[in-house]
């Protein structure tokens, strides 16, 4: 009787073993092949889209739907994603062995729905630094709109910060997002966006308008410095001797910038990480190119060669996933790598005045909807 328990001991070891041992090799990526009776190295694909439930279609082949897990032989592959009502979503990707890859899809509207925000006209619309504010004149004054999609029924109505004729007047937010340096003919003036200050009570500060500027660019140095003190020396010198603009996605996992200088940056700045993006990269920086770098992949996507900026957009969706470009005549989105470029909006506006909504589900232009004679507004559009 106790041969019998202690064999059952061992076998039951064996058992549970050989069932530990099956479930790594399938969390690896190994298949049984029945075809061969053999077990297969493959890879994981993991599909997730925004909104849910849409359909996965491999090599033109549909395989299943969204938020699902897919296992494919290693080799590359033609990924296509499709729901009704939405723009379809492309990308060429490279299945290894024995390694998860996921794809994270936003899905835009393949006919976005279209409102004016305001009816007064506008003038030079200008957002604070995170979009959840744009400051533009009509002709009672200079007025502040909360960029943010309330619930029906509790949507805030733009805010005058002052009045007065402002023609020809310009604007700036403070780093904050809290005041705001408006320069007229008459003298510049800070201004607190919380509240209304009349013409008449507004203090001339132009004796210390270059010292506020240089405080103001300060903060922003002092943010930079903060987000980048954790990256390779290499990056860092990179970011603060030949780049003229950065831009931290709002997770602050990939910079956006626009190269000011040639430069080069080393492979393997960061150890790799198993189902890092196989889209090409480019490591050869170029002056005036703008590019996107993955912090945690370690990779370097070029977006844009062109230096032509005065009537071109380019920013980040609030998803930190896509990349918004505004250019004359159309709004394209696209994956932060710069594949998947589709167009969302055709046709007249004014470029480049055009901010994201912080849900990231509408974006708000500023057009006169074709008709010359008339003084544009704000108008938004749904994109998801």
């Amino acid at each position: 009787m106790t041969k019998i328990r202690v064999l059952l001991f061992f076998l039951g070891i064996v058992v549970v073993g050989l069932l530990v041992y099956i479930a790594v090799l399938y969390a690896r990526g190994f298949r049984f092949d029945i075809a061969t009776l053999k077990l297969q190295s493959k890879g994981i694909l993991v599909v997730k889209t925004d909104p849910t439930g849409a359909q996965v279609f491999v090599n033109k082949d549909l395989i299943g739907a969204s938020d699902s897990n897919f296992s494919l032989s290693p080799e590359t592959y033609d990924v296509e994603i499709r729901k009704n009502g939405f723009i379809n979503w492309y990308k060429r990707l490279t299945i290894e062995k024995e390694t998860v890859t996921e794809v994270k899809a936003d899905l835009f509207k393949s006919a976005p729905s279209f409102a004016p925000i305001t009816q007064d006209g506008v003038t030079q619309p200008v957002s604070s630094n995170n979009f959840s504010q744009i400051a533009y004149t009509n002709n009672q004054g200079l007025w502040i709109l909360e960029n943010i999609n309330f619930p029906i029924g509790f949507a805030k109505d733009p805010r005058k910060i002052t009045d007065g004729d402002l023609a020809g007047a310009v604007w700036q937010f403070s780093p904050s997002g809290r005041e705001i340096l408006l320069d007229t003919s008459g003298g510049s003036f800070i201004l607190d966006t919380g509240k209304l200050t009349p013409q008449t009570q507004r203090v001339n500060i132009s004796s210390k308008k270059n010292t506020i500027l240089e405080t103001w660019t300060k903060e922003k140095e002092v943010k930079i410095q903060a987000q980048t003190r954790n990256l390779p020396p290499e990056l860092q010198d990179l970011l603060q001797r030949k780049v003229r603009q950065i831009i931290f996605s709002p997770d602050e996992t990939k910079i956006l910038y626009t190269a000011s200088a040639s430069g080069t940056l080393s492979p393997d700045l960061i150890k790799p990480i198993p189902g890092a993006s196989t889209q090409n990269e480019d490591r050869n920086i170029k002056i005036d190119h703008t590019y996107v770098y993955d912090i945690k992949e370690d990779r370097n996507f070029l977006i844009d060669p062109t230096d032509n900026w005065d009537k071109r957009k380019l920013f980040w969706l609030p998803n930190s996933g896509n990349l918004v470009l505004a250019e004359e005549g159309k709004i394209t989105i696209m994956d932060y790598d710069g594949t998947n470029r589709q167009v969302v909006f055709s046709g007249g506006y004014s470029p480049p005045y055009v901010f994201p909504y912080l849900n990231g589900e509408k974006l708000l232009i500023l057009t006169n909807l074709g008709a010359d004679s008339q003084t544009p507004n704000l108008y938004s559009i749904s994109i998801k």
